[in-house]
């Protein structure tokens, strides 16, 4: 079974911050798992990597929620399949 777009976003979170997994859940804050601004920018490149997406700067300012992020990146995967680029 693939892990779901929550668990990918989670993972990829813990990672970057170098926290064990389950300190990071979806209704955690930034400022609850103390991320910063430089923090924040290390996720999000991260982020579009893992799912090959691009985030908007500005809506990615927004942002205050690790669910927030979550449920953003899920529309930007589910626009990307449902429009595949051409080769």
């Amino acid at each position: 079974m693939s892990e779901s777009i929550q668990d990918r976003v989670l993972r990829v979170i813990a990672t970057t911050r170098r926290v064990p997994p389950e300190t990071v859940r979806a209704d955690s804050t930034f400022e609850e798992l103390g991320i910063d601004s430089l923090d924040r920018i290390n996720i999000l490149f991260e982020l579009e990597s893992e799912f090959d997406i691009e985030i908007d700067d500005e809506h990615a300012k927004q942002v205050t929620t690790l669910q927030q992020m979550i449920d953003g990146i899920t529309q930007l995967v589910d626009a990307k399949n449902a429009h595949p680029p051409e080769d």
